[in-house]
């Protein structure tokens, strides 16, 4: 029994050094895309009425419970 493993010829070796090489591109441009669409939608979040009314609101908060331990 040979259960060497079969060294593939130039040719099927190109073509599979093509196929990743394209679906690394492939990935990159889907990792581009989750990007920008991350940062649209922390760009929304930050911009929402309500998170600045949480954010004023903690505010408020943060600073009555330092008027209380410096009390």
């Amino acid at each position: 029994m040979n259960n060497q493993p079969r060294i593939p010829d130039p040719e099927t070796i190109k073509r599979h050094v093509a196929q990743l090489r394209e679906v690394c591109r492939q990935y990159d441009a889907l990792n581009l895309l989750l990007d920008e669409a991350i940062a649209s939608a922390e760009a929304d979040i930050r911009n929402s009425p309500l998170t600045a009314y949480r954010l004023g609101k903690a505010k408020r908060v943060a600073v009555e419970e330092g008027a209380k331990e410096s009390s």
